[in-house]
């Protein structure tokens, strides 16, 4: 019997169910929860390096959206948010169009 301790999507208990077999859940506290998010954000993070195709990684993507979408509702923050962050630190730093790789800084 495999042992996951892990954040899952909430269909996967029933498709479990569905396959025949019985699973064991809990459902987190919050402060539990925005833990196993994090987790689970580095998992999906992982996924998307060990991916090749096209299609790997965009699927990758869209599971490390879906976590980092929970962990901001969780922690109450926006997408407006996020993208008000992300516009400022754009004008002020750049983005990564260049491809600028920083090798090393001299004194």
């Amino acid at each position: 019997m495999p042992t996951y301790n892990k954040l899952v999507r909430d269909h996967i208990p029933t498709i479990i169910q569905q396959a025949g077999k019985v699973p064991k859940t809990t459902i987190l506290d919050q402060i539990r929860y925005v833990e196993a998010l994090k987790v689970k954000l580095l998992e999906e993070a992982n996924e998307i390096l060990k991916a090749d195709e096209q299609n790997e990684i965009a699927e990758e993507a869209a599971d490390l959206l879906e976590v980092l979408y929970a962990l901001l509702d969780a922690k109450g923050i926006s997408l407006e948010d996020i993208e008000h962050v992300r516009q400022q630190k754009r004008e002020e730093r750049g983005g990564f169009e260049d491809k600028v790789f920083l090798i090393e800084v001299n004194d």
